[in-house]
């Protein structure tokens, strides 16, 4: 199985996909695609409308990877379900802290 990031330099590149409009907001694990890649499954409440729904999935990111909120965001897929969020910091904790969310 594939990995739902990219460590960089800086941190990681984390790929998600996001629905909208749920019923609440939560991280749902990692997903496999058809064509193998793999994302994180996220829902957040917020509607997909003026970013709302971006900087939902951005605040709900940083919460559970325990970083300021201002070290995550959409830097791909701004309008689409499958998005990449860039997260700055310790590209090893970091993915500690994914492979973590991974397994809920």
């Amino acid at each position: 199985m594939s990995t739902p990031f990219r460590a960089r330099d800086d941190g990681i590149d984390l790929y998600v996909r996001l629905t909208p409009k749920a019923a609440v907001d939560r991280i749902e694990g990692v997903e496999t695609a058809a064509d193998g890649r793999s994302h994180l499954k996220a829902r957040v409440r917020a509607v997909p409308e003026k970013g709302a729904a971006n900087a939902a999935l951005e605040r709900l990111v940083a919460k559970a990877l325990g970083v300021p909120g201002s070290a995550v965001s959409v830097v791909a897929g701004g309008t689409s379900r499958l998005k990449t969020l860039r997260i700055l910091g310790d590209a090893a904790v970091l993915v500690k802290g994914v492979e973590a969310l991974s397994d809920s």
